[in-house]
C-alpha cells in the first residue's frame, strides 16, 4: 500500500494539534479592574478520518499504482463554565446549554411557571 495515506493522516492530526491546545480547554485568565479574575472553561470535541486506496491503471508505469484518497477533521469548542476568583475565594459559574427540544424547553419553563402561579395565588390570598 502507498505511504500517502499515513502521511495524510499524520498531516491531519498535526493540523488538529495546532488548533487545540490547553488554552482551548482552560482559557486565559481575564482580570477586571475591581480585582476579580474570570477563567473560561470549555469542552473540546475532536473528530477526524481518512481513507484511500491504490488502484491499477492502464496508463501507469510498471510497478507504479495511482493513489486516491482524502482526510479531514474538525474541532468543536463549547464553553461550559467560568471560574470566578475574588478575594481568595473561587466559585464556579456553570453555563447551561440551550434547550434543543420542545420537552427540554418545557422543563426549563416549569420553575418560572410555578413561581408565577405561586405569586398569583399569594396576590389573591392577600386581597381576601
Amino acid at each position: 500500500m502507498s505511504e500517502k495515506l499515513p502521511n495524510m493522516l499524520e498531516s491531519t492530526i498535526a493540523k488538529l494539534r495546532e488548533m487545540v491546545d490547553v488554552n482551548s480547554v482552560v482559557g486565559s485568565p481575564i482580570t477586571t479592574p475591581d480585582g476579580v479574575t474570570i477563567i473560561p472553561i470549555s469542552k473540546i470535541s475532536v473528530g477526524f478520518g481518512g481513507g484511500g486506496s491504490d488502484f491499477a491503471s492502464k496508463n501507469a508505469k510498471p510497478g507504479e499504482m495511482p493513489f486516491g484518497g482524502g482526510a479531514g477533521g474538525g474541532v468543536k469548542v463549547i464553553p461550559v463554565a467560568f471560574l470566578i476568583v475574588k478575594d481568595g475565594n473561587v466559585r464556579i459559574l456553570p453555563l447551561s446549554e440551550p434547550a434543543s427540544t420542545t420537552a427540554d424547553r418545557v422543563v426549563d419553563m416549569v420553575p418560572d411557571v410555578l413561581d408565577r402561579v405561586s405569586d398569583f395565588i399569594d396576590s389573591h390570598t392577600k386581597k381576601e
